[in-house]
């Protein structure tokens, strides 16, 4: 059983491939699990942004998917997972994100990552090294622009003088800000340091190795922040699928799994002739990806999968490795179609959360 309370949401990645499945088609069904999950109860529905491929390549706006999401929905939370400052302005991403902030009544949680697609910095013509430097200064300049009036920067990436951005953020003084860190410890630090919560999607590392990165997050957050009485917050998100049995789960999950790792790894191809300074151990990840296993990674704890029973079992031992304040469950990977979707998030929302829950 879990030893505390714990949020339970769900997270999107489309890893669609057009041939067999249209954006009309995923759209349409992840909208209907949106509601589902918003009736049920659940915390918050995340979206992440791509461009190009089909691993993720049906998102590129993730606003645009929650701005329909709030439309549909009364009391779950939305939120980026992630928006990717490399390829955007900071006066662009404040003011659609306080948009959004105002269309659902005060809902969004505004989540970044540093990108890390080579073909996507190639296409918009920013370079990898300077990623890191890019995603802190854009970020700092969004929560400017969200507070201040009159803002002006000048940075090697953008400037502007006197901007006001409009419309302002519903939640004062601006939505809960969320960072993805994957690897690298200097970006866990950084993100306890600016009092930012976590987002882990623990995959390609071993859940003590990530334990291990969330602890350097939790001591920074606490030798900035400890004082203030905020507290730091984990959101992990790992593919979840509960079967009507073990033979069924393994059978669906693990195909799915599968189609999954596949599509994951095609994506991440360019980095075999890509190096960069600013993502060290990147170059072989499509090896690693594909030298992933699907039943080694159901059993690591890489991903969820089982009856209900195990998935039970899972839950609380995941929780109890990575310490997670919140699950954002990611129930479309695979290319899965809707009914084997909401089959699935049903038994979650109806036997493992109550089991869950003791």
């Amino acid at each position: 059983m879990e030893a505390s309370p714990v949020e339970h949401g769900i997270s999107f990645l489309p890893d669609c491939r057009p041939a067999r499945r249209s954006a009309e088609e995923y759209f349409r069904d992840v909208l209907t699990l949106s509601s589902l999950a918003d009736q049920a109860g659940l915390s918050h529905v995340k979206m992440t942004e791509h461009y190009l491929h089909p691993y993720g390549g049906y998102c590129p706006n993730p606003l645009t998917f929650l701005a329909a999401v709030a439309a549909r929905t009364r009391r779950i939370r939305l939120m980026t997972g992630c928006l990717l400052p490399a390829f955007h302005h900071p006066v662009q991403l404040a003011a659609e994100t306080a948009m959004v902030d105002a269309l659902s009544g005060g809902r969004l949680d505004v989540g970044f990552a540093r990108a890390y697609l080579p073909y996507e910095f190639e296409t918009f013509g920013v370079r990898m090294d300077e990623s890191r430097a890019r995603y802190e200064a854009t970020i700092k300049a969004v929560l400017r622009l969200w507070t201040e009036q009159g803002v002006s920067e000048r940075t090697p990436f953008f400037s502007y003088q006197d901007a006001t951005s409009l419309p302002r953020p519903v939640q004062p003084p601006h939505p809960p800000v969320w960072g993805a860190a994957v690897r690298s410890r200097q970006s866990f630090a950084w993100l306890g340091e600016q009092g930012f919560g976590l987002l882990v999607t623990p995959t390609l590392s071993s859940l003590a190795e990530m334990r291990d990165h969330i602890e350097v997050y939790r001591e920074a957050f606490e030798d900035n922040h400890g004082s203030t009485g905020r507290s730091p917050r984990v959101a992990a998100s790992l593919p979840l699928y509960v079967g009507a049995t073990e033979v069924e789960a393994a059978r669906t999950g693990d195909a799915l799994l599968g189609e999954y790792l596949e599509v994951w790894a095609e994506a991440t191809d360019s980095w075999r002739s890509t190096r960069s300074a600013d993502y060290q151990g990147y170059t072989g990840m499509a090896t690693a990806i594909r030298g992933l296993d699907v039943r080694a990674l159901r059993e690591s704890g890489g991903a969820v999968v089982g009856s209900v029973e195990r998935v039970v079992d899972r839950v609380s031992e995941v929780r109890a490795e990575l310490t997670a304040d919140c699950f954002l469950w990611q129930v479309d990977f695979g290319g899965v179609t809707g009914q084997v979707a909401e089959t699935s998030l049903r038994r979650f929302i109806d036997e493992v959360l109550p089991a869950l829950a003791g």
